[in-house]
């Protein structure tokens, strides 16, 4: 009795897997099922798919008739591909989409898209007799009506705009074309390039964390890179230095990246004026060159604003919300409440599998500039909300933080430095070539940092004060014999204690071979500079 019960479960469990599996294929081509059901196959593309895109110019006379097209039927992409900058003309892209339960059998679907002057059939190898269809700006579209090419991952679900020869992607699942839109002269030099994603959105998962199994755990602060839209030209570097163009942005990225290889942190921190906003038209470009460094290396990171960062295409919330969505991202907008944009803590656990911390990071927004020139000029300051939810963030922790079996460490990062950094009796350690442009107000922050029992904090903006460091070819670095640098903090949870060093870019590294070209070769300076342990037995302690 027992064997023929097992027996007829089996056999039904066999024949509801065929009969599914069955469903499923035909659903691919017919579409059987009902969409209530069909939305729950792996398959399924949630969001909307890509039916049809091109692009549309318009004169500087006819921007809001002639640059849009039928808005029941198209979405424009919000981005002037001449980045507003030519005199007689506009132009953007438009894309049509449905949602996938509203396609009809004639609807075509994009599965892929180049650029190119030429039918990729005549121009690439192994196209065979594929058709494809010709739009504007050398625009080349495979479409396909076929059932099945609704579900494939080849399917075109979203279309973006980036712009410069070295735009990159940072989100998981997309990609940046290889060739620019065809758009004449006067808008091939912003070259702006299509980026599509291809199926269903990727889950981006929080990465946690956690102090190594030897007990430490790696911090590389990055200050000042001032990325900005396409190459970028370099400002204040040493002359020995200099053979040829000398492109900002690749020379950042390659010492920034080089660092990042010698040194393998656990976590980055970007403290400010990530993005160049003077040079940076299109702000997402110059943030995804940023963060692709982090994503390839699979390195988690949390980033605060400076003083730049907002001054281009992107607003600080705007550029949060994206940076939120991004693989290894750490960083959060933290309290509406609270003044700023980027007022968070960043929890490290304690090694193996425990969940308690073991560090806690303060990042905190320093804003721009001062609300109150008449009677504080200069720089903004840490406000009295943020100040306030500070302790209260700190005080709410503390309980929790006595229960780790080690000393609990406390650390801040900001990008304006603080007022008592002008002090003349601090002592320096490194070369003092420029005088703190801190705020003039003071808020009291330092006063709740050592309250609270922050062992250190350290900031970005001004460049040579052994703090973070400037680290971008396209910001000021005019104090003679400046390299540029990035600052690293190694925690040591067995004994407590903190030691900072820093890494800067070689002298006589080749920033140009002297063919206009750009190229070269920016390395990372051997051995540690400035080290010093600032911080033992969970005390710190004076160089």
């Amino acid at each position: 009795m027992t064997r023929r019960i097992i027996r007829t479960a089996l056999q039904l469990v066999a024949f509801a897997f065929l009969t599914t599996v069955f469903l499923v294929f035909l659903d691919s081509r017919y579409r059987v099922l009902p969409p209530s059901i069909h939305h729950y196959l792996p398959i399924h593309h949630a969001g909307l798919v890509i039916t049809d895109i091109t692009v549309t110019t318009c004169g500087v006379l006819s921007v809001v008739s002639g640059c849009n097209l039928d808005p029941s039927e198209w979405h424009r992409i919000e981005k002037d591909l001449y980045l507003k900058t030519g005199w007689t003309s506009s132009a953007y892209v438009h894309v049509q989409r449905k949602r996938e339960e509203e396609l009809l059998p004639e609807d075509k679907i994009i599965i892929d898209v180049r650029i190119s002057r030429l039918d990729p059939v005549t121009s690439e190898k192994g196209q065979g007799d594929e058709r494809w269809e010709s739009r504007a700006a050398g625009i080349w579209l495979k479409r396909s009506s076929k059932r099945q090419a609704r579900d494939s991952q080849k399917a075109v679900t979203a279309v973006d705009i980036l712009f410069g020869a070295d735009a990159v992607e940072a989100r998981l699942g997309w990609e940046v074309l290889d060739t620019a839109l065809l758009l004449g002269s006067s808008g091939e030099t912003h070259e702006a390039r299509l980026t599509v994603r291809r199926g269903a959105p990727a889950l981006v998962p929080k990465p946690r964390p956690r102090i190594g199994k030897e007990g430490k755990f790696k911090i590389m602060q990055v200050s000042d890179m001032h990325i900005g839209t396409g190459v970028g030209k370099c400002r204040d570097v040493d002359p020995k230095d200099v053979r040829g163009r000398c492109e900002a942005d690749p020379r950042t990225l390659e010492f920034v990246g080089a660092a990042l290889d010698e040194e393998k942190p656990d976590l980055v921190v970007l403290s400010g004026d990530q993005v160049n906003g003077e040079t940076a038209p299109d702000a997402q470009s110059a943030l995804f060159k940023v963060a692709e460094l982090f994503v390839r290396r699979r390195i988690p990171y949390a980033s605060i604003f400076g003083n730049h960062d907002d001054e281009g295409s992107l607003t600080r919330e705007t550029t949060m919300s994206l940076t939120e969505t991004l693989p290894y991202s750490l960083s959060e907008a933290g309290p509406a409440s609270v003044d700023g944009v980027g007022n968070y803590i960043v929890e490290v656990l304690a090694r193996g599998t425990s969940d308690h911390s073991a560090l806690t990071l303060y990042l905190l927004d320093s804003h721009g500039y001062s609300p109150d020139e008449r009677n504080f000029r200069g720089y903004d300051w840490i406000k009295k909300s943020q100040v306030d939810w500070f302790r209260q963030t700190a005080q709410g922790l503390k309980k929790a933080h006595k229960e780790y079996t080690h000393v609990h460490m406390d650390l801040a990062f900001i990008h304006i430095p603080l007022p008592e950094y002008r002090k003349t009796d601090n002592v320096v350690v490194g070369s003092w070539k420029e005088a703190p442009t801190a705020p003039a107000f003071n808020s009291g922050f330092r006063d709740a940092l050592e309250q609270e029992g922050i062992l250190m904090v350290s900031c970005g903006h001004n460049l040579w004060l052994c703090y973070a460091g400037g680290s971008g070819y396209g910001g000021y670095g005019g104090y003679g014999g400046y390299r540029r640098r990035v600052r690293l903090f190694e925690m040591d949870t067995n004994e407590a204690k903190i030691t900072t060093w820093k890494r800067v870019a070689a002298a006589g590294s080749a920033v140009g071979d002297g063919d206009g070209s750009g190229s070269g070769s920016v390395v990372v300076e051997k051995g540690r500079v400035d080290q010093q342990i600032i911080v033992e037995a969970g005390k710190v302690v004076a160089p």
